[in-house]
């Protein structure tokens, strides 16, 4: 298993990690073979949305003896009443679930606490200016979460997230059809079958905004909804070509930003496959091919940082000077940080000599010299 620093927060995650739909309606067996199992491959990351008592406490006695062998992003503003799941703001019901979820996972502390999702601004604006930031901050002063976190399906809303400086975690739901999608607070949007009547050209400009804003503040990225819900893995998929899981969870992790994707996997046998990416070949990862292929959807112009242009003749690693100059460009001048990081390249843009080798293998015509030159100027090398 491969890990990754997430953002700001120094936490090493694992690249695939485990949503909770595997410990839902499973007894405390299933969930502790499920947890070896993870512990066998490596896998320390757990997203907790989900407040069902019962299987909080399946989890929290088949993590006893090795909580600090993995890391869990647990929602705050998720509550169980009357049986079922619900979201809210009223912050006498935030800090009940809290000590609940304390009690039922055994543990004195969460390592990411997840302010439970939020897609409209007006609803951010509440949770900035109301009790629930200021519990959140109360919680991490004192040692009970380790830092705080916001899911969230709409850019705008993120986008916000990030900027106030008061978040170190985005919980994002990240593939190539949402992030063609624009910004907007109904989130069933996201796979109407409306939203892909026309056809689509390139990523969304706010979503790739916001992946670049992440990176470059530090806010460290897990993804939620890699696949879509399954859906981009059927040939009902609404990209009109059936994705593997393999290409859905590459796609999410050569997003800038992003640490972790939660794989959702319901069963010991998807988890094991997830985990697979790992050691699959480069060429069953690529999404490339498949992109280029998808009938209503033009990704042209656009680098996807497929790595489809290696190997560059002079060394150089095209798709990261790209993903720095764009990081620059977004910004609007050359972040401390991402200077360092493009100085640390062993070859720079400036030993380009405009050979071409990389614009005939890329799939999405894009001007590969032209940042190349851009990004010599930008760098001074």
């Amino acid at each position: 298993m491969n890990y990754r620093t997430l953002g700001r927060t120094g936490l090493a995650v694992s690249e695939i990690g485990m949503g909770c739909e595997g410990f839902e309606g499973k007894s405390p067996e299933q969930v502790q073979e499920f947890v070896d199992k993870m512990e066998e491959l490596g896998i320390n990351c757990i997203d907790l949305y989900s407040p069902n008592p019962e299987m909080r406490s399946n989890l929290g006695k088949a993590l006893a003896g090795r909580r600090d062998k993995f890391v869990l992003q647990s929602h705050l503003c998720s509550i169980w009443e009357n049986g079922q799941y619900l979201r809210t703001r009223d912050i006498s019901k935030v800090k009940t679930a809290f000590a609940d979820m304390l009690r039922l996972l055994d543990t004195d502390f969460i390592d990411i606490g997840m302010i439970h999702y939020s897609d409209a601004l007006s609803d951010w604006q509440g949770i900035v200016t109301g009790p629930v930031m200021a519990y959140a901050q109360e919680l991490k002063a004192a040692g009970k979460i380790g830092c705080i976190g916001l899911s969230s399906h709409n850019p705008e809303v993120a986008q916000a997230a990030v900027d106030s400086g008061l978040i170190d975690v985005l919980m994002f739901s990240v593939n190539p059809c949402y992030d063609l999608q624009p910004a907007g607070e109904d989130v069933e949007q996201l796979w109407a079958e409306s939203a892909y009547e026309k056809p689509l050209v390139n990523m969304d400009p706010q979503r790739q905004a916001l992946y670049e804003s992440c990176q470059r503040q530090g806010v460290g990225g897990t993804v939620m909804k890699a696949f879509g819900g399954g859906d981009l893995l059927s040939q009902y998929s609404p990209a009109g070509v059936a994705l593997t899981p393999f290409q859905c969870l590459h796609y999410a992790l050569t997003r800038p930003g992003v640490a972790c994707v939660m794989a959702g996997a319901r069963t010991v046998e998807e988890l094991v496959q997830c985990a697979a990416y790992e050691e699959t070949p480069d060429s069953e990862k690529d999404y490339a091919a498949a992109f280029a292929a998808m009938p209503k959807i033009s990704w042209e112009g656009h680098c996807m940082y497929c790595g489809h242009c290696a190997p560059c003749p002079q060394g150089i690693d095209v798709a990261s000077v790209t993903k720095f100059l764009n990081l620059a460009r977004a910004q609007g001048q050359v972040p401390e940080t991402v200077r360092e990081h493009y100085a640390l390249l062993p070859r720079h843009a400036g030993a380009c000599v405009a050979c071409g080798a990389c614009e005939k293998r890329c799939p999405f015509s894009v001007s590969i010299i032209e940042n190349m030159k851009q990004a010599a100027e930008l760098f001074g090398k």
